[in-house]
């Protein structure tokens, strides 16, 4: 799982990285931005979803990504 935010629909509320700061941060306008390259690190999806479902301008989209472990 990763997270991406759409960096023309942020507003900058802030509520991404009050509700998972493990996953986003804030540049230097107060925006929000992903932490690293995006992935969610195990035990951080509730947190994702909850910034999801909490950003009012709908910027913040969760890409489900397949893995395929053929062990």
């Amino acid at each position: 799982m990763k997270v991406r935010i759409n960096p023309e629909g942020c507003q900058g509320h802030g509520r991404c990285y009050a509700l998972a700061p493990a996953l986003f941060d804030e540049d230097d306008e107060g925006y929000g931005q992903v932490v690293g390259d995006g992935v969610v690190p195990p035990g951080e999806e509730r947190a994702a979803r909850l910034a999801v479902a909490n950003c009012p301008e709908r910027a913040i989209e969760i890409l489900q990504e397949a893995r395929h472990d053929h062990r």
